[in-house]
């Protein structure tokens, strides 16, 4: 199709506006600089300004020059003209929002919640337009990609929707605490709201955690479960005496902290707990993306960039050493806090103690004792990395299966629980490598007076006093803290997002 000059003159003045440094061909690094200066909304979404500059490529030359640019917005204009007239079915020159989402609708097969989050989309896209002229459609595609066999506008629909699905980013550790992670790279005020989310909930949850730890150190008392051999140990007189006085080591434990400082002995430790969640969840999600970027492979076939599962695991299991690597001296130092002889905690004399840790700490065995059981920590990131991650895509198929539901038509609700479950799966799987690499950083304190040579000591000797039960120790608050962290830290994820009007497209 012939075009006229007027079309011509401007496609060449869009293109001298990209081609910023006038050198009659732009890259692109160009294209991209031109998209954020104008705010286009794939600016922040490097794969699509990828498949864009792919689309103007013709001749793959990695450089777009005007006879590249012309032939590309012919052809695009084409394809833009084509599908606003078959949604403009009355021919009045402009589309409705309602008729958009019917279309697209069709296109993607969605459901109620799909539904929402179409709307949410021509909102992003038309600025809550209820009708849409042919310029306004033309202005948003233009400088679309168009994926393998979707047309530009259900290709925009899917890098919106994929850029947007915040709730996928939750993350439950090993420790049982939850990270919300969202998009730190391009939208950093969903990682501040998100390490808040973290704080909130570490810290509401924090007893649990500090009755975890005191059940680990702690090896004068009972394991919960006792082996039928220690039971006929146990004579019967003995037994009969001291009936009223058992008590779960649970239970023990809880009284144990509440009468050494009251309230204020289930929060020793908290402050570190909540200061390391953004160095961890920004290294983690940093490095995550990184080593997705240089794991995944082009696919020809589908026009993406595909990362395979072995590629995901081994993606997740880098995040989680690295993110491990860098705040495990946070970890030991809160541990040792913990194990310190508790005296009264006011404010100045707990600030007073944790420097006389970390010194004492220092000049027992220098930086390297802040890393001690360091290995055995990260003996499990991988395995609990494949647990998590493997539970969680076989619940989310079952479920998917159930209800007869397509990849991405999870609730809300559902995620959260799977989420909540393989996390929690994933725990118990490598609870003993982490109880041992919390005694080896805790070893020589008051409360852990034991000192081990390493991994093989330290889990000979666990079993030697405690049996394999003693594995587990701790086992219960650390699972009972992961649902209440979970919903805590969405509430406020959500909440401080509508406050911030985060939400809004």
């Amino acid at each position: 199709m012939v075009r006229d000059d007027d079309d011509t003159d401007k496609y060449r003045r869009l293109f001298d506006k990209i081609d910023s440094r006038h050198l009659g061909k732009f890259t692109y690094l160009d294209l991209k600089e031109y998209l954020k200066d104008v705010d286009h909304p794939i600016s922040t979404n490097d794969i699509a300004i990828y498949h864009l500059f792919q689309n103007m490529d013709l001749d793959n030359d990695h450089s777009i020059d005007l006879k590249d640019f012309i032939k590309y917005n012919q052809s695009a204009e084409s394809q833009i003209k084509s599908g606003f007239q078959n949604i403009d079915l009355d021919d009045d020159g402009s589309i409705s929002s309602n008729e958009i989402l019917s279309y697209l609708s069709k296109k993607i097969d969605g459901n109620k919640d799909q539904d929402r989050k179409l709307k949410k989309f021509l909102q992003w896209a038309f600025n809550k337009n209820e009708k849409i002229t042919y310029d306004q459609w033309h202005n948003f595609l233009v400088l679309m990609p168009r994926g393998n066999g979707n047309t530009r506008l259900t290709t925009a629909f899917n890098y919106y929707h994929s850029f947007n699905n915040n709730i996928d980013d939750l993350e439950v550790t090993s420790e049982g605490d939850v990270t919300l992670i969202n998009d730190f790279v391009e939208k950093f005020k969903y990682f501040i709201i998100g390490g808040i989310s973290g704080v909130v909930s570490r810290t509401c949850t924090a007893p649990f955690d500090r009755i975890k730890t005191f059940l680990i150190v702690r090896t004068d008392l009972k394991p919960t479960l006792l082996n039928e051999q220690k039971r006929k140990e146990i004579s019967l007189e003995r037994h009969v005496s001291n009936v009223k006085k058992i008590r779960s080591p649970l239970v023990k434990a809880i009284t144990s902290l509440y009468r050494t400082n009251g309230l204020k002995a289930f929060y020793v430790g908290n402050g570190l707990n909540s200061v390391k969640v953004f160095p961890e969840s920004s290294i983690k999600f940093g490095t995550f993306e990184i080593t997705k970027k240089l794991l995944r492979k082009w696919n020809p076939e589908t026009g993406e960039f595909e990362l395979s599962k072995i590629s995901t695991y081994i993606a997740g299991g880098l995040a989680g050493v690295m993110s491990q690597f860098v705040v495990y001296p946070v970890d030991t130092i809160k541990f040792r806090l913990q194990c310190t002889s508790l005296g009264n905690y006011s404010q100045t004399s707990h600030n007073q103690i944790l420097v006389e840790t970390v010194k004492s700490l220092y000049k027992e065995g220098g930086i390297s004792i802040f890393y001690r059981g360091l290995i055995t920590g990260l003996l499990g990131i991988f395995p609990y990395a494949a647990m998590d991650l493997g539970t969680f895509t076989m619940l989310k198929n079952i479920i998917l299966k159930q209800s007869g539901g397509k990849e991405n038509e999870l609730t809300n609700l559902q995620t959260l629980s799977i989420g909540a479950t393989s996390g929690s799966i994933g725990t118990t799987i490598v609870y003993p490598i982490n109880l041992l690499r919390t005694r080896l950083q805790t070893q020589g304190t008051f409360a852990h007076p034991y000192k081990y040579k390493g991994f093989r000591d330290v889990m000979w000797k666990t079993i030697q006093r405690e049996g394999y039960q003693g594995l587990y120790k701790g086992l219960i608050p650390t699972l009972a803290k992961v649902c209440p962290s979970v919903s805590i830290s969405y509430l406020c994820y959500e909440n401080l997002k509508r406050l911030t009007k985060l939400d809004k497209p």
